[in-house]
């Protein structure tokens, strides 16, 4: 457990300290908003409806464009090989660096949404909703989404094939997010059936995505 959370912390830490996920990540949130806002136009009835599904799509491209160097830079200055050489399971170290990646790129995303959604007209009474559905479903695309960076390891254009493979597995996310958003800004008792699901995927994420991952990172090493 002490080697996952070094790795965690100096993840976290490279990111930040470069200025890598975290900012990359937040200015790609807010002005892709942005493009949406302008796009839509002045019918600010049209945008308030549209916020939700909007905040989740960007949210959901966020973790997307940052994915391919979840293990590409440990591949190429040759940390990966240490790590699946020295690691009793090579599983937490993926999920440790899927958690990493979450602090780094997707959490700054979520605490950015109330800023960003003032942009795309949100109605007051869906700010709670929507915050609890990131928190709640954003780590299941750090963690289903290790899958395809790990499937893509060492290929060129990495980050087109990532997008590929992770985008099908982030779809439920989506759906039961962006429906857990709506429920929750009208008070409809289907919110929280929809936030109990999309935690289950996240759940399922945590569980699958470094099994997955792991094993995707062994047969490229090996190859």
């Amino acid at each position: 457990m002490r080697a996952q959370l070094a790795v965690i912390g100096r993840d976290v830490s490279l990111a930040f300290r470069s200025g890598g996920g975290a900012l990359h990540s937040v200015i790609f949130f807010a002005l892709a908003a942005l493009v949406f806002a302008l796009a839509i136009g002045p019918d600010l009835a049209l945008l308030s409806g549209l916020a939700a599904p909007i905040l989740w799509a960007i949210a959901l491209l966020s973790a997307l464009v940052s994915l391919d160097r979840l293990f590409q830079a440990d591949f190429e200055d040759g940390s990966l090989d240490t790590i699946v050489e020295t690691a009793d399971f090579l599983e937490l170290s993926v999920l440790a660096k899927s958690v990493a990646h979450w602090l780094s790129a997707g959490l700054p995303v979520v605490l950015a949404a109330p800023a960003v959604a003032l942009l795309l007209n949100l109605p007051a009474e869906g700010y709670a909703p929507l915050l609890l559905s990131l928190l709640v479903g954003t780590p299941a695309l750090s963690f289903l989404g290790a899958i395809g960076a790990a499937v893509a390891l060492g290929l060129r254009r990495a980050s087109i094939l990532v997008a590929i493979l992770s985008g099908p597995l982030f779809a439920p996310a989506l759906i039961f997010g962006v429906g857990a958003a709506r429920a929750g800004a009208v008070d409809s008792p289907q919110f929280l059936p929809a936030i109990l699901l999309l935690g289950a995927i996240t759940l399922f994420g945590a569980l699958l995505g470094p099994i997955a991952g792991a094993a995707a990172i062994r047969l490229n090493m090996t190859a």
